[in-house]
Protein backbone atom coordinates (compact mmCIF):
# COMPACT_ATOMS: atom_id res chain seq x y z
CA UNK A 1 0.00 0.00 0.00
CA UNK A 2 1.42 3.31 -0.95
CA UNK A 3 0.37 5.69 1.96
CA UNK A 4 1.81 8.71 0.11
CA UNK A 5 -1.60 8.92 -1.95
CA UNK A 6 -3.58 8.91 1.40
CA UNK A 7 -1.55 11.96 2.31
CA UNK A 8 -2.12 13.53 -0.93
CA UNK A 9 -5.64 12.46 -1.00
CA UNK A 10 -6.42 14.61 2.63
CA UNK A 11 -6.59 17.92 0.33
CA UNK A 12 -9.02 16.97 -1.36
CA UNK A 13 -11.57 14.58 1.13
CA UNK A 14 -13.61 15.03 3.82
CA UNK A 15 -12.11 15.46 6.96
CA UNK A 16 -13.80 13.72 9.29
CA UNK A 17 -12.00 13.32 12.74
CA UNK A 18 -12.04 10.42 14.98
CA UNK A 19 -13.22 10.75 18.41
CA UNK A 20 -9.98 12.07 20.54
CA UNK A 21 -10.03 11.54 24.49
CA UNK A 22 -7.26 12.28 27.02
CA UNK A 23 -5.05 8.98 27.58
CA UNK A 24 -5.95 7.40 30.74
CA UNK A 25 -3.79 5.18 32.41
CA UNK A 26 -4.46 1.96 32.04
CA UNK A 27 -4.20 -0.75 34.71
CA UNK A 28 -2.26 -3.49 34.62
CA UNK A 29 -4.06 -6.84 33.61
CA UNK A 30 -5.00 -9.52 35.79
CA UNK A 31 -3.74 -13.01 35.28
CA UNK A 32 -6.82 -15.52 35.73
CA UNK A 33 -4.32 -18.47 36.70
CA UNK A 34 -5.61 -22.31 37.00
CA UNK A 35 -3.04 -24.12 38.39
CA UNK A 36 -3.92 -27.27 38.22
CA UNK A 37 -6.89 -28.95 35.84
CA UNK A 38 -10.01 -29.98 37.88
CA UNK A 39 -11.11 -32.31 34.96
CA UNK A 40 -9.54 -35.17 33.09
CA UNK A 41 -10.98 -33.51 29.54
CA UNK A 42 -11.18 -30.48 27.92
CA UNK A 43 -14.27 -29.80 26.06
CA UNK A 44 -13.98 -28.30 22.73
CA UNK A 45 -16.19 -27.35 19.03
CA UNK A 46 -15.66 -26.07 15.96
CA UNK A 47 -17.76 -23.69 13.95
CA UNK A 48 -17.40 -21.63 10.62
CA UNK A 49 -19.62 -19.16 8.25
CA UNK A 50 -19.19 -18.03 4.26
CA UNK A 51 -18.29 -14.19 4.39
CA UNK A 52 -18.95 -13.30 0.81
CA UNK A 53 -21.51 -10.88 -0.41
CA UNK A 54 -24.31 -11.75 -2.88
CA UNK A 55 -24.19 -8.96 -4.94
CA UNK A 56 -20.39 -9.59 -5.62
CA UNK A 57 -20.66 -9.23 -9.28
CA UNK A 58 -22.59 -6.53 -8.90
CA UNK A 59 -21.42 -4.04 -6.77
CA UNK A 60 -17.78 -2.86 -6.04
CA UNK A 61 -15.84 -4.37 -3.24
CA UNK A 62 -12.01 -3.58 -3.01
CA UNK A 63 -9.39 -6.29 -2.66
CA UNK A 64 -7.06 -5.31 0.39
CA UNK A 65 -3.27 -6.13 0.68
CA UNK A 66 -2.05 -4.35 -2.09
CA UNK A 67 -2.35 -1.15 -4.59
CA UNK A 68 -5.23 0.59 -3.77
CA UNK A 69 -9.16 1.07 -6.39
CA UNK A 70 -8.75 -2.91 -7.05
CA UNK A 71 -12.53 -3.99 -7.24
CA UNK A 72 -12.69 -7.66 -6.99
CA UNK A 73 -14.38 -9.46 -10.47
CA UNK A 74 -14.88 -12.35 -8.98
CA UNK A 75 -14.37 -15.07 -6.73
CA UNK A 76 -11.86 -18.24 -6.63
CA UNK A 77 -13.15 -19.46 -3.21
CA UNK A 78 -14.76 -17.94 -0.71
CA UNK A 79 -13.97 -16.07 2.99
CA UNK A 80 -14.76 -18.21 5.82
CA UNK A 81 -14.73 -17.03 9.83
CA UNK A 82 -13.53 -19.64 11.52
CA UNK A 83 -14.28 -20.43 15.23
CA UNK A 84 -12.95 -22.82 18.05
CA UNK A 85 -14.45 -22.70 21.40
CA UNK A 86 -11.50 -24.51 24.15
CA UNK A 87 -13.02 -25.02 27.90
CA UNK A 88 -10.75 -26.36 30.25
CA UNK A 89 -13.88 -27.57 32.80
CA UNK A 90 -12.24 -25.93 35.79
CA UNK A 91 -15.84 -24.32 36.18
CA UNK A 92 -14.50 -21.03 34.80
CA UNK A 93 -16.15 -20.78 31.41
CA UNK A 94 -14.75 -21.43 27.75
CA UNK A 95 -12.53 -19.32 25.24
CA UNK A 96 -13.18 -18.71 21.99
CA UNK A 97 -10.91 -18.23 19.33
CA UNK A 98 -11.90 -16.91 16.25
CA UNK A 99 -9.75 -17.05 12.50
CA UNK A 100 -10.66 -14.80 10.04
CA UNK A 101 -9.62 -14.58 6.10
CA UNK A 102 -9.33 -11.01 6.15
CA UNK A 103 -6.15 -8.55 5.83
CA UNK A 104 -6.70 -7.09 9.74
CA UNK A 105 -9.23 -5.95 11.72
CA UNK A 106 -8.66 -2.73 13.71
CA UNK A 107 -9.10 -2.70 17.90
CA UNK A 108 -12.07 -0.53 17.59
CA UNK A 109 -13.80 -3.20 15.34
CA UNK A 110 -12.30 -6.18 17.14
CA UNK A 111 -13.92 -4.36 20.63
CA UNK A 112 -17.38 -3.77 18.55
CA UNK A 113 -17.54 -6.91 17.12
CA UNK A 114 -16.80 -8.69 21.16
CA UNK A 115 -20.13 -6.69 21.70
CA UNK A 116 -22.15 -7.65 19.17
CA UNK A 117 -21.28 -11.14 20.57
CA UNK A 118 -22.92 -9.89 24.01
CA UNK A 119 -25.66 -11.98 23.96
CA UNK A 120 -23.29 -15.22 22.81
CA UNK A 121 -20.87 -14.52 25.53
CA UNK A 122 -24.01 -13.92 28.15
CA UNK A 123 -25.70 -17.48 27.40
CA UNK A 124 -22.29 -19.59 27.27
CA UNK A 125 -20.28 -17.77 29.96
CA UNK A 126 -17.21 -17.28 27.67
CA UNK A 127 -14.38 -16.07 29.44
CA UNK A 128 -12.28 -14.60 26.78
CA UNK A 129 -12.54 -13.83 23.06
CA UNK A 130 -9.32 -13.61 20.70
CA UNK A 131 -10.35 -12.81 17.18
CA UNK A 132 -7.35 -13.22 14.54
CA UNK A 133 -6.89 -12.24 10.92
CA UNK A 134 -5.35 -14.70 8.30
CA UNK A 135 -3.31 -11.42 6.34
CA UNK A 136 -5.35 -12.57 3.48
CA UNK A 137 -4.39 -10.68 0.57
CA UNK A 138 -6.92 -11.46 -1.56
CA UNK A 139 -9.87 -10.56 0.59
CA UNK A 140 -12.64 -7.58 0.72
CA UNK A 141 -10.86 -4.29 2.42
CA UNK A 142 -11.94 -4.49 6.34
CA UNK A 143 -9.47 -1.66 7.54
CA UNK A 144 -10.76 0.92 4.52
CA UNK A 145 -7.68 2.03 3.12
CA UNK A 146 -7.28 0.25 -0.43
CA UNK A 147 -10.86 1.86 -2.24
CA UNK A 148 -10.74 4.37 -4.54
CA UNK A 149 -9.23 7.33 -2.10
CA UNK A 150 -10.01 9.42 -0.66
CA UNK A 151 -12.63 7.33 0.04
CA UNK A 152 -13.30 4.36 2.14
CA UNK A 153 -12.74 0.84 0.56
CA UNK A 154 -14.22 -0.66 3.70
CA UNK A 155 -18.47 -2.09 2.75
CA UNK A 156 -20.73 -1.41 5.98
CA UNK A 157 -22.80 -4.37 4.17
CA UNK A 158 -19.46 -6.54 4.22
CA UNK A 159 -18.82 -5.79 8.01
CA UNK A 160 -22.08 -7.08 8.76
CA UNK A 161 -21.72 -9.93 6.76
CA UNK A 162 -18.27 -10.45 9.22
CA UNK A 163 -19.84 -9.49 11.86
CA UNK A 164 -22.94 -12.05 11.49
CA UNK A 165 -20.56 -14.47 9.95
CA UNK A 166 -18.67 -14.76 13.61
CA UNK A 167 -21.61 -14.77 15.18
CA UNK A 168 -22.97 -17.74 13.53
CA UNK A 169 -19.37 -19.74 13.39
CA UNK A 170 -18.86 -19.05 17.03
CA UNK A 171 -22.89 -20.13 17.67
CA UNK A 172 -22.09 -23.35 15.93
CA UNK A 173 -19.08 -24.18 18.00
CA UNK A 174 -20.80 -23.77 20.71
CA UNK A 175 -23.29 -26.18 19.74
CA UNK A 176 -20.48 -28.44 18.60
CA UNK A 177 -18.43 -29.00 22.08
CA UNK A 178 -17.61 -32.39 22.93
CA UNK A 179 -15.52 -33.55 25.31
CA UNK A 180 -11.95 -34.93 24.49
CA UNK A 181 -7.77 -34.85 24.76
CA UNK A 182 -5.97 -31.70 23.40
CA UNK A 183 -2.69 -33.02 21.52
CA UNK A 184 0.10 -30.11 21.00
CA UNK A 185 2.98 -31.49 18.02
CA UNK A 186 4.83 -29.47 15.64
CA UNK A 187 7.05 -30.21 12.85
CA UNK A 188 9.64 -28.17 11.12
CA UNK A 189 8.99 -26.96 7.60
CA UNK A 190 12.16 -26.27 5.86
CA UNK A 191 11.67 -25.75 2.11
CA UNK A 192 8.31 -23.30 1.88
CA UNK A 193 9.06 -19.99 3.57
CA UNK A 194 11.41 -16.98 2.18
CA UNK A 195 12.42 -13.66 4.49
CA UNK A 196 13.05 -10.90 2.03
CA UNK A 197 14.39 -8.30 3.98
CA UNK A 198 17.50 -8.91 5.99
CA UNK A 199 18.33 -10.52 8.36
CA UNK A 200 17.06 -13.85 7.39
CA UNK A 201 15.11 -14.78 10.56
CA UNK A 202 11.49 -16.52 11.19
CA UNK A 203 10.18 -19.71 12.53
CA UNK A 204 10.40 -22.63 10.24
CA UNK A 205 7.73 -24.25 12.78
CA UNK A 206 4.23 -25.46 12.12
CA UNK A 207 2.26 -26.51 15.34
CA UNK A 208 -0.59 -28.20 15.32
CA UNK A 209 -2.75 -28.48 18.59
CA UNK A 210 -4.99 -31.13 17.54
CA UNK A 211 -8.36 -31.91 19.60
CA UNK A 212 -9.45 -35.85 19.62
CA UNK A 213 -13.34 -36.14 21.02
CA UNK A 214 -14.30 -38.70 23.20
CA UNK A 215 -16.94 -40.31 20.92
CA UNK A 216 -14.38 -40.92 18.00
CA UNK A 217 -15.65 -38.24 16.17
CA UNK A 218 -14.42 -35.32 14.10
CA UNK A 219 -11.23 -33.53 14.97
CA UNK A 220 -10.08 -30.24 15.39
CA UNK A 221 -6.64 -28.52 14.25
CA UNK A 222 -5.72 -25.43 15.27
CA UNK A 223 -2.36 -24.15 13.26
CA UNK A 224 0.04 -21.97 13.49
CA UNK A 225 2.36 -20.64 10.89
CA UNK A 226 4.29 -17.77 10.13
CA UNK A 227 3.65 -16.49 6.68
CA UNK A 228 2.06 -14.07 4.98
CA UNK A 229 -1.34 -14.87 3.09
CA UNK A 230 0.05 -13.42 -0.33
CA UNK A 231 0.16 -16.32 -2.85
CA UNK A 232 -1.65 -15.20 -5.38
CA UNK A 233 -0.13 -12.16 -5.64
CA UNK A 234 -1.43 -8.18 -6.10
CA UNK A 235 -2.14 -9.04 -10.09
CA UNK A 236 -5.22 -10.60 -8.64
CA UNK A 237 -8.78 -9.57 -8.53
CA UNK A 238 -10.72 -12.52 -7.30
CA UNK A 239 -11.95 -12.78 -3.62
CA UNK A 240 -10.24 -15.46 -2.36
CA UNK A 241 -8.75 -17.02 0.84
CA UNK A 242 -5.27 -17.60 -0.39
CA UNK A 243 -3.61 -20.83 0.68
CA UNK A 244 -5.22 -21.40 4.08
CA UNK A 245 -8.33 -22.12 2.01
CA UNK A 246 -6.57 -25.18 0.46
CA UNK A 247 -4.74 -25.83 3.49
CA UNK A 248 -7.70 -26.80 5.44
CA UNK A 249 -9.91 -28.04 2.57
CA UNK A 250 -6.77 -31.17 2.33
CA UNK A 251 -6.73 -31.77 5.81
CA UNK A 252 -10.68 -32.34 5.91
CA UNK A 253 -10.95 -34.35 2.90
CA UNK A 254 -8.10 -36.62 4.28
CA UNK A 255 -8.79 -36.57 7.54
CA UNK A 256 -12.05 -35.23 8.16
CA UNK A 257 -10.34 -32.66 10.80
CA UNK A 258 -11.92 -29.26 10.53
CA UNK A 259 -9.28 -26.64 10.19
CA UNK A 260 -8.60 -23.23 12.51
CA UNK A 261 -5.72 -21.42 11.19
CA UNK A 262 -3.41 -18.43 12.70
CA UNK A 263 -0.63 -16.89 11.40
CA UNK A 264 2.86 -16.36 13.38
CA UNK A 265 5.55 -13.27 13.31
CA UNK A 266 5.48 -12.70 9.94
CA UNK A 267 6.87 -9.27 9.54
CA UNK A 268 10.06 -8.17 7.47
CA UNK A 269 8.75 -10.01 5.20
CA UNK A 270 8.21 -13.97 5.55
CA UNK A 271 6.05 -15.22 3.04
CA UNK A 272 5.29 -18.52 0.93
CA UNK A 273 8.35 -18.99 -1.47
CA UNK A 274 7.42 -19.61 -5.29
CA UNK A 275 9.19 -21.48 -7.54
CA UNK A 276 9.40 -20.17 -10.90
CA UNK A 277 7.46 -16.92 -9.55
CA UNK A 278 7.62 -14.74 -12.50
CA UNK A 279 7.18 -17.45 -15.49
CA UNK A 280 3.67 -18.54 -13.24
CA UNK A 281 2.49 -15.12 -13.42
CA UNK A 282 3.22 -14.54 -16.69
CA UNK A 283 1.48 -17.32 -17.43
CA UNK A 284 -1.43 -16.90 -15.25
CA UNK A 285 -1.01 -19.80 -13.27
CA UNK A 286 -0.54 -18.10 -9.30
CA UNK A 287 -3.97 -20.24 -8.43
CA UNK A 288 -2.14 -23.46 -9.35
CA UNK A 289 0.73 -22.70 -7.44
CA UNK A 290 -1.56 -21.05 -3.94
CA UNK A 291 -3.35 -24.29 -4.41
CA UNK A 292 -0.10 -26.32 -4.78
CA UNK A 293 1.34 -24.38 -1.70
CA UNK A 294 -1.47 -25.29 0.63
CA UNK A 295 -1.81 -28.81 -0.21
CA UNK A 296 1.89 -28.77 0.79
CA UNK A 297 1.66 -27.27 4.10
CA UNK A 298 -1.41 -29.87 4.95
CA UNK A 299 0.65 -32.47 4.26
CA UNK A 300 3.62 -31.13 7.04
CA UNK A 301 0.19 -30.69 9.18
CA UNK A 302 -0.86 -34.22 8.87
CA UNK A 303 2.76 -35.70 9.03
CA UNK A 304 2.72 -34.30 12.96
CA UNK A 305 3.50 -37.89 14.69
CA UNK A 306 5.22 -36.54 17.83
CA UNK A 307 2.75 -35.15 20.49
CA UNK A 308 1.79 -34.47 23.91
CA UNK A 309 -1.23 -34.65 25.99
CA UNK A 310 -1.97 -31.14 27.42
CA UNK A 311 -3.46 -31.40 31.13
CA UNK A 312 -6.74 -29.10 31.24
CA UNK A 313 -5.73 -25.98 32.31
CA UNK A 314 -5.94 -22.66 30.65
CA UNK A 315 -5.10 -19.77 32.34
CA UNK A 316 -4.71 -15.95 30.52
CA UNK A 317 -4.17 -12.08 30.74
CA UNK A 318 -5.01 -9.08 28.88
CA UNK A 319 -2.76 -6.14 28.97
CA UNK A 320 -3.78 -2.83 27.15
CA UNK A 321 -1.79 -0.16 26.43
CA UNK A 322 -1.41 2.88 24.17
CA UNK A 323 0.98 3.13 20.93
CA UNK A 324 2.25 6.78 19.92
CA UNK A 325 1.61 7.67 16.27
CA UNK A 326 4.51 8.59 14.86
CA UNK A 327 3.66 8.22 11.43
CA UNK A 328 1.60 11.08 10.11
CA UNK A 329 -0.18 9.45 6.68
CA UNK A 330 -1.63 7.39 10.06
CA UNK A 331 -3.44 10.00 11.61
CA UNK A 332 -4.34 11.52 8.26
CA UNK A 333 -5.68 8.25 7.40
CA UNK A 334 -7.68 7.96 11.01
CA UNK A 335 -8.93 12.25 10.09
CA UNK A 336 -10.41 10.85 6.89
CA UNK A 337 -12.21 7.99 8.26
CA UNK A 338 -10.28 5.67 6.10
CA UNK A 339 -9.22 4.05 9.41
CA UNK A 340 -12.24 3.55 12.39
CA UNK A 341 -9.46 4.02 15.64
CA UNK A 342 -9.61 6.33 17.70
CA UNK A 343 -6.84 9.13 18.86
CA UNK A 344 -5.89 8.93 22.45
CA UNK A 345 -4.07 12.50 23.39
CA UNK A 346 -1.12 11.79 25.25
CA UNK A 347 -0.68 14.28 28.34
CA UNK A 348 2.39 16.85 28.49
CA UNK A 349 2.60 16.08 24.57
CA UNK A 350 1.37 17.09 21.16
CA UNK A 351 1.46 13.64 20.39
CA UNK A 352 -1.68 11.43 19.40
CA UNK A 353 -1.88 7.43 20.33
CA UNK A 354 -3.84 4.13 19.56
CA UNK A 355 -4.77 1.76 22.22
CA UNK A 356 -4.15 -1.83 21.87
CA UNK A 357 -3.30 -4.93 23.58
CA UNK A 358 -1.61 -8.38 24.18
CA UNK A 359 -2.91 -11.63 25.07
CA UNK A 360 -1.27 -14.29 26.94
CA UNK A 361 -2.54 -17.99 27.35
CA UNK A 362 -1.20 -20.58 29.12
CA UNK A 363 -2.91 -24.18 28.01
CA UNK A 364 -0.85 -26.25 30.58
CA UNK A 365 2.36 -25.84 30.06
CA UNK A 366 1.95 -24.47 26.60
CA UNK A 367 2.53 -20.45 26.65
CA UNK A 368 0.57 -18.47 23.52
CA UNK A 369 1.05 -14.67 23.15
CA UNK A 370 -1.31 -12.55 21.05
CA UNK A 371 0.48 -9.88 19.23
CA UNK A 372 -1.35 -6.72 17.49
CA UNK A 373 0.56 -6.65 14.65
CA UNK A 374 3.07 -8.16 11.91
CA UNK A 375 6.15 -8.76 14.23
CA UNK A 376 9.49 -8.82 12.52
CA UNK A 377 10.87 -12.33 13.32
CA UNK A 378 13.98 -11.04 15.63
CA UNK A 379 11.67 -9.09 18.17
CA UNK A 380 10.83 -12.93 19.12
CA UNK A 381 13.57 -14.74 18.59
CA UNK A 382 16.72 -12.46 18.53
CA UNK A 383 18.97 -12.43 15.42
CA UNK A 384 19.63 -8.64 15.25
CA UNK A 385 21.93 -6.94 12.92
CA UNK A 386 25.10 -5.73 14.16
CA UNK A 387 25.82 -2.16 14.42
CA UNK A 388 27.90 -2.71 11.23
CA UNK A 389 25.43 -4.71 9.27
CA UNK A 390 22.29 -1.89 10.88
CA UNK A 391 20.39 0.53 7.92
CA UNK A 392 22.65 3.63 9.80
CA UNK A 393 25.41 1.41 12.25
CA UNK A 394 23.24 1.15 14.71
CA UNK A 395 24.01 -1.04 17.39
CA UNK A 396 21.89 -4.26 18.80
CA UNK A 397 21.21 -2.98 21.81
CA UNK A 398 19.07 -0.67 21.36
CA UNK A 399 16.70 -3.13 20.79
CA UNK A 400 14.01 -5.24 23.14
CA UNK A 401 15.20 -8.45 24.58
CA UNK A 402 13.17 -10.79 22.32
CA UNK A 403 10.02 -12.35 23.43
CA UNK A 404 11.27 -15.60 23.72
CA UNK A 405 13.94 -14.58 26.63
CA UNK A 406 10.86 -12.54 28.47
CA UNK A 407 8.84 -15.35 28.54
CA UNK A 408 11.83 -17.95 29.68
CA UNK A 409 10.59 -20.56 27.03
CA UNK A 410 12.16 -20.34 23.55
CA UNK A 411 8.80 -22.67 22.48
CA UNK A 412 6.45 -19.50 23.21
CA UNK A 413 3.92 -19.95 20.28
CA UNK A 414 3.12 -16.13 19.15
CA UNK A 415 -0.16 -15.54 17.13
CA UNK A 416 -0.01 -12.27 14.82
CA UNK A 417 -2.84 -9.75 13.83
CA UNK A 418 -4.77 -10.65 17.33
CA UNK A 419 -7.43 -8.16 18.17
CA UNK A 420 -5.71 -5.57 15.93
CA UNK A 421 -3.66 -4.77 12.90
CA UNK A 422 -0.98 -1.90 13.83
CA UNK A 423 0.98 -2.57 10.67
CA UNK A 424 4.79 -3.81 11.08
CA UNK A 425 6.91 -3.55 14.12
CA UNK A 426 10.27 -2.98 13.62
CA UNK A 427 13.66 -3.45 15.42
CA UNK A 428 14.86 -0.18 16.19
CA UNK A 429 17.84 -0.52 15.28
CA UNK A 430 17.52 -1.02 11.55
CA UNK A 431 14.02 1.59 11.29
CA UNK A 432 15.09 4.32 8.74
CA UNK A 433 13.08 6.36 7.21
CA UNK A 434 12.98 8.94 4.21
CA UNK A 435 14.57 11.63 5.06
CA UNK A 436 12.96 13.97 2.51
CA UNK A 437 9.24 12.04 2.84
CA UNK A 438 9.67 10.40 6.24
CA UNK A 439 6.65 7.46 6.44
CA UNK A 440 5.55 8.61 2.62
CA UNK A 441 8.67 7.64 0.67
CA UNK A 442 10.81 4.26 1.44
CA UNK A 443 14.30 5.13 2.74
CA UNK A 444 17.66 3.43 0.50
CA UNK A 445 19.88 2.39 3.18
CA UNK A 446 23.96 2.44 2.76
CA UNK A 447 24.00 -0.82 1.30
CA UNK A 448 21.32 -0.25 -0.91
CA UNK A 449 18.58 -1.95 0.91
CA UNK A 450 14.75 -0.59 0.06
CA UNK A 451 12.88 0.32 4.23
CA UNK A 452 9.64 -0.04 2.76
CA UNK A 453 8.03 -1.82 6.29
CA UNK A 454 8.76 1.20 8.26
CA UNK A 455 6.04 3.42 5.76
CA UNK A 456 3.30 1.15 7.15
CA UNK A 457 4.36 1.26 10.74
CA UNK A 458 3.47 3.48 13.36
CA UNK A 459 6.88 4.45 14.58
CA UNK A 460 10.10 3.09 16.13
CA UNK A 461 8.74 2.94 20.02
CA UNK A 462 6.14 -0.06 19.26
CA UNK A 463 8.52 -2.82 19.50
CA UNK A 464 9.81 -1.28 23.20
CA UNK A 465 6.53 -1.23 23.93
CA UNK A 466 5.33 -4.55 23.01
CA UNK A 467 8.44 -5.69 25.42
CA UNK A 468 7.69 -3.69 28.03
CA UNK A 469 4.33 -4.49 28.00
CA UNK A 470 4.86 -8.66 27.78
CA UNK A 471 7.31 -8.23 30.78
CA UNK A 472 4.16 -6.67 32.57
CA UNK A 473 2.42 -9.94 31.70
CA UNK A 474 5.21 -12.53 32.91
CA UNK A 475 5.87 -10.72 35.92
CA UNK A 476 1.79 -10.85 36.76
CA UNK A 477 2.30 -14.73 35.77
CA UNK A 478 5.90 -15.50 37.77
CA UNK A 479 4.15 -13.91 40.90
CA UNK A 480 1.04 -15.57 40.35
CA UNK A 481 3.16 -18.92 40.34
CA UNK A 482 5.06 -18.35 43.29
CA UNK A 483 2.66 -17.93 45.34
Amino acid sequence: MDFSKIASSALKGINRMARTDFAEMLPDGEFNYQDSAISEYFTAGFGKCVMLPDDIKTKKYYIAGYGENNPAKGVIDPQYAHAFWLDDNSGNGGHLFVSLDIVGLLNKDVNALKKALGEFTEKTGCKTITIMSTHNHAGIDTMGIWGKLPHTGKSRKFMTILFNAVITAASAAYRDRRQGKLYLGKIEVPDMQEDIRTPVVYSKWLTRLRFVPNDGTREIYFLNFASHSESLQGCNSLVSADFPCYLREKIRNETGAETIYGVGAIGGMISMEIEDEDRLRKENRLLESTRNIGYKLADYAMTISEEKLLSPRISHIKQEFYVPVENPVLTIACQLGLLNADAYKIPYSDKKALKTELNYYEIDDLKILMIPCELFPELAYGGYLSEEESAEGLPPEINPDPLIEIAGDENLLIFGLANDELGYVLPPNDFMLNTDAPYLDRAIDRFGRRHYEETNSMGPDTAALIAENFEIIMNKVNTAKSV
